[in-house]
């Protein structure tokens, strides 16, 4: 595959473990409270709710009654199942030799990416202009940051699928043992 020495069949389960890194990253950034915070610890946000503590009461609401807020999550909801499809499909397009299979799931992948950065760019902008009420500073905390972590790991994985039907022979064994040294 290249030069150096990576071997297609040594190397082959690295993209299925990479778009599982990608599957943590995106349940982590789904699930999670903290995509918001401020400096103060007086609110936070999720995907989902935004709450503020009130004379330690605290006190949320849903961020679903948003139309933004609903889309949103939609984006990532779709964009994490097209994920889990491209992960089940990369075992049968990695194990039986369908050289197609795999531009589908780097398509589907690119697909994927599109709607997690809409729905990541969303959200932030929308936030700060309805939701932020606080004099506080707001502060993206680590639970958004695994969204993007996700979304550029899906882009990498995009990127390798679509670049591996380029070398269908040396996937396909077809390609005689070329060796740096040869003796005469």
């Amino acid at each position: 595959m290249i030069q150096c020495g990576f071997s297609y069949p040594r190397c082959k389960w690295i993209l299925p473990l990479m778009l599982l890194c990608a599957l943590a990253f995106d349940i982590t950034a789904l699930l999670c409270n903290g995509w918001v915070e401020t400096e103060s610890n007086r609110e936070y946000a999720s995907l989902w709710k935004k709450c503020t503590n009130f004379q330690d009461s605290w006190t949320c609401q849903s961020i679903w009654d948003l139309a933004w807020g609903k889309a949103t999550a939609a984006l990532l909801i779709i964009g994490f199942i097209i994920l889990i499809i491209c992960f089940l499909i990369s075992f049968v397009g990695l194990c039986v030799p369908n050289i197609g299979l795999l531009r589908v799931i780097g398509g589907l992948l690119f697909l994927a990416v599109i709607l997690q950065v809409i729905a990541l760019i969303i959200y932030p902008v929308r936030f700060t202009e309805e939701l932020a009420t606080s004099a506080d500073k707001y502060m993206y905390s680590w639970t958004y940051g695994f969204g993007w972590g996700s979304t550029i790991v899906m882009f990498g994985c995009a990127i390798f699928f679509c670049c591996l039907p380029r070398y269908e022979d040396e996937l396909l064994g077809n390609v005689k043992t070329k060796y740096f040294y040869t003796s005469g």
